[in-house]
């Protein structure tokens, strides 16, 4: 049986410079082998890996984590599908760097879900995904939680197999009821007021001052998520829209069950039709949360305040 050509090692770091010397050497493996590389990382650390290629890294695509990877649910397809299905014919390399000190609480969840979704997601695929883990600045579960999610192990010393490797148990584990807010507008809608589900996101929005196009996305992603749970969620739903911590949060919760666990995280074809709407959510939103079970879904969207 051939091997899985997959590989998706977590590297543990101490400092700056055993992960400028880690990750350099895997680009520069690849380049010499003709490998299309990218590096999407936090800005400081895509500086550090920047400068010690020097010339070099004009044949790199560079991303700033922070920026691109925004929002977890958005990693898989607009990063890393993003540039592995642009090279199909060869070996891809890439460093995904999502989870970095500073990343919060409430996004941490989302993280370690999209960390267990790519293997799903690239099972089968000749692609190399290297995800830097910073063990002195993350929380010592969260480099436990990595072990779980990645099949192999690297640190200066060497690289090993994980023998606590369970990525579905991730998933699921952090599948969870979302924690209610303080106070918050809401509205239960059907396919007779849609457009009021749809006005009171925007409403709200424009009160914490967001403008033009942001706006509009908002518009948008709560139609989107009106929309699934007309068409996947028993015909009706229920939205709820607040202010917590610097962000806009759009919430839409339905009697349905997303069973897909890669569910808005496949690029789609827009000369194909089908359901799109949690990947364009995906997409425009700075954070998504799900929590999904037999019967009841809940799908927050956060919008950080301009």
């Amino acid at each position: 049986m051939p091997a899985e050509p997959f590989s998706h090692p977590a590297l543990f770091y101490r400092s700056d410079r055993e992960y400028v010397a880690a990750t350099t050497a895997f680009v520069r493996e690849g380049l010499a082998a003709g490998e299309p590389v990218a590096v999407a990382v936090p800005g400081r650390n895509l500086a550090m890996i920047e400068a010690e290629l020097g010339p070099e890294a004009s044949a790199v695509e560079l991303l700033d984590m922070t920026v691109a990877g925004r929002n977890p649910g958005r990693i898989i397809p607009a990063v890393l599908r993003d540039f592995a299905d642009r090279h199909r014919d060869r070996h891809v390399r890439i460093i995904g760097e999502p989870i970095w000190p500073g990343r919060s609480e409430t996004e941490y969840p989302a993280c370690a879900q999209h960390e267990a979704l790519i293997n799903l997601s690239f099972a089968g695929r000749d692609l190399t995904i290297l995800c830097p883990y910073d063990t002195v600045g993350l929380d010592p579960e969260v480099i436990r939680e990595a072990a779980r999610t990645h099949p192999v192990l690297r640190d200066v010393s060497g690289e090993w197999r994980s023998d606590d490797y369970a990525p579905d148990l991730v998933v699921e584990g952090h599948n969870r009821p979302l924690e209610e807010p303080k106070e918050c507008r809401s509205l239960r809608f059907d396919r007779t007021n849609l457009s009021a589900a749809r006005a009171l996101a925007a409403g709200q929005a424009a009160m914490m001052g967001f403008t033009g196009d942001r706006l509009d996305d908002i518009r948008l992603a709560a139609a989107e998520l009106g929309a699934n749970s007309l068409d996947h969620g028993g015909g009706a739903g229920t939205i709820r829209v607040w202010a917590a911590e610097g962000r806009l949060v759009c919430e839409v919760s339905d009697a349905g069950h997303i069973t897909d666990p890669l569910a808005g995280r496949r690029p789609v074809d827009p000369r194909h039709s089908g359901s799109r709407g949690l990947l364009i959510v995906n997409l425009l939103s700075d954070l998504v949360r799900v929590h999904t079970r037999a019967g009841a879904t809940t799908v927050r969207a956060y919008f950080d305040v301009p």
